[in-house]
C-alpha cells in the first residue's frame, strides 16, 4: 500500500499543487481526478468510470476518459459526454488552501 498516511479519504489531504492543474485539463490520482475548467476554478470528480468500474487513465481536450470502453465526461460537472457510461462522475469535495488542492 502506499506509504503515505492513515488519515481518512474526507481527512484533508492534499490531492495536488494548483500549479500542477492545467487549465482545461486535469490531474489523476488515487482518490480523485483534479480539473480546471477555468482559470482558478478547481472540481474533483471520482476516478472510478460509472461505466464497469474500471479507473479513469487521462483527461484530454476537457474530457476524463476512461480506457476500457471508452466513456468520456466533462471536466466542469462530471457529466456524460460520450461513451457506453450513462451515470455522472460523482464529484468529490474539495478545497483550495494556498497553493493546494485538499480533500474537504
Amino acid at each position: 500500500d502506499a506509504p503515505a498516511t492513515d488519515a481518512p479519504a474526507a481527512g484533508g489531504a492534499a490531492l495536488a499543487a494548483t500549479a500542477d492543474v492545467p487549465v482545461g485539463g486535469g490531474v489523476i490520482t488515487e482518490q480523485a481526478v483534479v480539473t480546471q475548467p477555468e482559470a482558478g476554478t478547481y472540481k474533483a470528480f471520482s476516478p472510478v468510470c460509472t461505466h464497469q468500474g474500471c479507473k479513469v487513465k487521462s483527461v484530454d481536450a476537457g474530457k476524463i476518459v476512461c480506457p476500457c470502453h471508452n466513456s468520456q465526461f466533462s471536466i466542469a460537472d462530471g457529466s456524460v459526454q460520450g461513451g457506453p457510461a450513462k451515470s455522472p462522475l460523482p464529484e468529490v469535495p474539495i478545497k483550495v488552501e494556498g497553493d493546494q488542492i485538499l480533500l474537504g
